[in-house]
């Protein structure tokens, strides 16, 4: 049979970290095994589940590369069928009524609490028969958990792992309005899908013995389960927002690239080797479930910038210039045009190397589209505010107004500058850079010179020049 897995998220928030992971390893399971990979959207929960959420994350893991191989199924919608699988098992003895009120639930629950016992259901109306039942009480339907013997689970990556049956209980599996519970759907959608491999978070590992009960009273062959340990902060805690970004989305707007999170996401948990950086196609030819270690991992938002800053450089350059200029427009503060996109673009080969995202990168391309006069951060401002500073810049002006515009005419230029006055090419290129960036921080002064061009360069210049600024 070939192999079939399945990303199946609750639509009540974003895509978590842990869960963009999970449907990872879905995703590279099945491609290393040629087989397909498929999402449902878990759903049940009205309540709690939007549209937004499910918008977010069909989309997260469409930016991820992640999407599904068939149209995503909706759990919600698949209630008939798996009410049709409850009543099948109640028929066949396998599951029966029971009509407990809540304040019996509630007795049983304190009694096990006060005698030292796990609060389960004690079964009383197991074996009784309906026409007990007490006057206005709607029945909901249970399972028949096995009394004996154990339950083993040859788990991929937890290994053997075994539950005495005698702590298992006969778990609602229809509600009295008609609604399954979540155990009992997963079990049904993951038959009625095929799905052959079942990897998720390692908080789902209890779960499993009581969705094998299901498997099994139908007669149904379980899948192969792997529960995957979960990822923590650097503190060993739970990863929440306390820790920086969670959520897919949250690390594309930080300026994440896909590939760079799928690569650190992979490695996060899995190995070969000293592989760090793992593209798409060597990731499919090497996962396999037998290199997930078991131990809980920890995220590194360091070493996170150190793999996007290794695919930053790899990026095309153009692609690079597209993604920052969309995140330049964005910024509702700053409006440009095509000559300064072009200022950008030709920017983009100089602040490629030094950048660990595409946040920093439209940080730092941003002045190429600022408008006169710029804003000057206050060492910048210090560099051009004395009178023999703004004398520096209108001679520069002058003296650059003949320069070709090439860029490797414009660094002998401003090296032959130098040694003419006497004077140091830092002593030139510092107030240079604050004049036309307003920031002590640039790629080198040739490149600035180049990408805004002679006609920016040389009003930046007079502007600085003429500009009002504290003497510190």
């Amino acid at each position: 049979m070939p192999v079939r897995t399945r990303f199946a998220p609750s639509p009540t928030g974003y895509l978590h970290i842990g869960g963009a992971r999970t449907a990872l390893f879905n995703f590279l399971f099945a491609r290393h095994h040629g087989g397909q990979y498929l999402l449902r959207i878990e759903d049940t929960d009205k309540q709690r589940s939007t549209q937004e959420a499910v918008d977010q994350i069909i989309h997260s893991l469409e930016w991820l590369g992640l999407s599904p191989d068939e149209p995503p199924v909706f759990q919600a919608a698949r209630e008939p069928r798996h009410a049709e699988v409850a009543r099948q098992l109640l028929a066949e003895g396998k599951a029966y009524y029971c009509f407990c009120t809540p304040e019996e639930l509630a007795e049983m629950r304190e009694t096990a609490m006060k005698e030292g016992r796990p609060p389960r259901y004690d079964g009383r109306w197991r074996d009784r028969d309906p026409s007990e039942a007490p006057a206005g009480v709607k029945p909901v339907i249970r399972i028949k958990a096995p009394r004996e013997g154990e339950t083993v689970v040859q788990d991929l990556v937890q290994g053997e792992v075994r539950v005495n049956n005698a702590e298992l209980d006969d778990m609602i599996i229809l509600r009295s309005d008609g609604t399954p519970t979540y155990l009992h759907a997963v079990v049904v959608d993951d038959h009625d899908m095929e799905i052959t491999h079942v990897i998720r978070g390692d908080d789902h590992l209890t779960n499993t013995f009581r969705q094998c009960m299901v498997y099994d009273a139908m007669g149904w062959p379980r899948p192969h389960f792997a529960h995957i340990p979960l990822i923590h902060g650097a503190d060993g805690a739970k990863l929440s927002k306390r820790h920086g970004a969670v959520s897919a989305l949250d690390m594309r707007d930080d300026g994440i690239l896909p590939e760079a999170l799928c690569n650190y996401l992979l490695r996060l948990g899995w190995g070969h080797g000293d592989e760090e950086i793992v593209s798409r196609e060597r990731a499919i030819e090497l996962f396999d479930l037998k290199d997930v270690g078991r131990a809980a991992s920890r995220m590194d938002y360091k070493k996170l910038e150190h793999v996007n800053g290794v695919y930053l450089r790899q990026a095309a350059p153009e692609a690079l210039a597209k993604e920052t200029l969309e995140r330049l427009a964005k910024r509702t503060s700053l409006s440009f045009g095509t000559e300064a996109a072009e200022r950008v673009i030709k920017l983009i080969p100089d602040l490629q190397p030094r950048a660990k995202s595409l946040k920093e990168l439209a940080d730092q391309a941003s002045f190429a589209i600022a408008t006169i006069p710029l804003a000057f951060e206050p060492k910048a401002a210090a560099q051009i505010a004395t009178p023999e500073a703004k004398e520096r810049l209108k001679d520069l002006a002058e003296y650059l107004s003949a320069a070709p515009w090439e860029r490797q005419d414009l660094d002998t230029w401003l090296r032959d500058y130098a040694d003419v006055k006497g004077i140091k090419l830092g002593q030139v290129a510092q107030p240079l850079r604050a004049a036309l960036t307003g920031s002590t921080q640039s790629p080198p002064i040739d490149a600035v010179l180049y990408a805004l061009g002679k006609d920016e360069v040389l009003a930046r210049l007079i502007a600085a020049a003429e500009a009002e600024l504290p003497i510190v």
